[in-house]
């Protein structure tokens, strides 16, 4: 297969965009009145209008070349078989098995994994239902109201966004709090006004070794233990989401208590897993599997769909477009749904993290950009901070407007005008304001260039019913099989993550020399040895 810059389909694009990087989507919109109609689909229940991007239906063709070129289909169809295509750490990548009905068969190294998956989903929903109904109680006796998810990255981005996004279908009489930060106030802010006695504690971690999960983990036990006088209250009160026994027993967890992962799946990748305890006891087993639903609906989608009309790989091809041709650097992802306001965190871990690679899966240093700055806010907020910017600043900044149809909180007009927001910012984007235009409405000549608006800013609107347990898995699969379409092409591998693995080893090296009595020995540059000599004072003394 030839490198991605000698691909027949790359050199026809970079042809193709010099001939159309100037031209405005006034342009493309006047000259095809079926625009709208010719670049949209509908799928799983989504509507994914990209009418308003830069492109031709010779943009579009070309870029599905490049999927075919690059081998897209191929690496898709080894991924649904189980293959090891993380090829740094020699794992398959089956965050697809996590949702497979129970009757597929999903092969790992000769072996069907839909069958694990599912004792343990069963395990989750038959504790999940003792929680809710009170069959588990703490050490005095107490139902469970509080549950504190303590985990990092994809074991805390997920359940927090999820918990944040499924609001109405969680139980309004518990209390679900999230601690990640090592940061001592992240925990203290999280338990102060709860009652240990009331509270279950989530230990997510694969190793049970992470530094900021299990430092935070062991401050929740003396929290625990502290408060009810007891080692053993710890059997109550806490469970694990690991694959390490001994260190989970060591603990002080019932390992009866402890539901299981598995290494072909990536943190970020993993909401849906046993990662996922936290937002089944709160949305109930019935609705988490309707979320596992919607996520294989856009996996099915994604494994059988032609390209052409393929949500996720039209996503990642768009992507690829603004990234490598345009230079953009960034993706503004705007929701106008108040639930999903912490979606653009969660994708910033699974599209950087995936994709934010410097060497091919052959070693070789990369001779184009990859990945993409994914950040945003829910609308109408975004609007009055940082939408200037697009509008008018320098860079092209291609956004994602995700909305709902219905909304589950249905307050005079208030639904229409979050609507109506959104649309206006789309068409805004793409169109803008002519010099003419804001002479026409009687503005003085000094004023018109502060008041046009250049247009010709890309944009997708991604539209659905309402936001479900089905919908919410379907919007994540939809990205991550973007990610997938992007690093297929780009020929990387976007299921390590050797750059976090650094900081980590760094840490627990210094962390000793920040709280030693004796005055440690130090080997780092002089920068941080000065900071390391500054600082202990302040670590040593506490």
């Amino acid at each position: 297969m030839p490198s991605l810059l000698e691909t027949s389909a790359w050199q026809a694009l970079q042809v193709h965009y010099a001939a159309i990087r100037d031209t405005h989507l006034r342009e493309l919109f006047a000259n095809d009145r079926d625009r709208a109609t010719r670049f949209s689909t509908d799928a799983v229940g989504l509507h994914f209008d990209y009418s308003k991007h830069r492109i031709t239906e010779e943009t579009l063709r070309l870029l599905l070349q490049l999927a075919q070129e690059c081998g897209v289909a191929e690496r898709r169809d080894a991924m649904f078989r189980g293959e090891h295509i993380n090829v740094t750490e020699d794992r398959a990548v089956l965050h697809v098995a996590l949702r497979a009905p129970r009757d597929a068969a999903i092969m790992v190294d000769g072996n069907n994994v839909v069958p694990a998956v599912h004792a343990v989903l069963d395990r989750m929903a038959d504790f999940s239902e003792r929680i809710r109904s009170g069959a588990w109680t703490g050490f005095t006796g107490k139902a469970i109201r509080s549950v504190v998810n303590i985990g990092i990255g994809g074991s805390d981005l997920g359940p927090v966004m999820a918990y944040e996004a499924l609001r109405p279908y969680t139980r309004r009489d518990m209390n679900f709090r999230f601690v990640s930060n090592v940061d001592g106030t992240d925990f203290a802010e999280a338990t102060r006004d709860l009652d240990p006695a009331e509270t279950l504690f989530i230990i997510s971690s694969k190793t049970f070794t992470t530094l900021e999960t299990m430092t935070n983990a062991h401050t929740a036990r003396n929290w625990t233990v502290q408060a009810l006088g007891n080692d053993a209250a710890v059997k109550n009160h806490f469970v694990a989401v690991s694959t390490n026994t001994a260190e989970v027993g060591k603990f002080g967890i019932d390992t009866q208590n402890m539901f299981e992962f598995w290494d072909w799946v990536g943190g970020r990748y993993s909401m849906d897993s046993a990662i996922g305890l936290s937002t089944m006891l709160a949305i109930g087993p019935n609705h988490f599997g309707e979320m596992l639903g919607g996520f294989h609906a856009m996996d099915e989608h994604f494994r059988t769909a032609p390209f052409e009309c393929n949500l996720p790989v039209l996503m990642g091809l768009l992507a690829i477009w603004y990234t490598n041709f345009f230079g953009a650097e960034t993706v503004a992802v705007i929701p106008y749904d108040q639930y999903l306001k912490r979606f653009p965190a969660y994708l910033q871990q699974l599209t950087m993290e995936s994709n934010g690679k410097h060497v091919t899966l052959e070693g070789k240093r990369v001779a184009y950009d990859t990945g993409q700055v994914y950040w945003g806010e829910p609308g109408t907020n975004g609007q009055h901070s940082f939408f200037q910017l697009i509008h008018q600043g320098t860079r092209l900044i291609p956004c994602d407007f995700i909305a709902f149809e219905a909304t589950h909180n249905p307050l005079g007009n208030h639904h229409a005008l979050l609507l109506a927001s959104v649309l206006a910012q789309a068409e805004a984007l793409a169109f803008g304001k002519t010099p003419e235009e804001v002479r026409a409405e009687g503005n003085p000549d000094w004023l018109v260039p502060h008041r046009s608006f250049e247009g010709n800013r890309p944009s997708t609107f991604i539209l659905g019913d309402s936001l479900t347990p089905e919908m919410l898995g379907k919007l994540v699969a939809l990205y991550e099989h973007s990610v997938f379409t992007q690093g297929a092409i780009w020929n990387i591998d976007s299921f390590d993550q050797w750059g976090v693995e650094l900081g980590k080893a760094l840490a627990a090296r210094i962390a000793p020399e920040l709280e030693s009595a004796a005055e440690p020995e130090l080997h780092h540059d002089s920068s941080t040895n000065a900071l390391i000599k500054r600082l202990r004072h302040t670590t040593v003394s506490s």
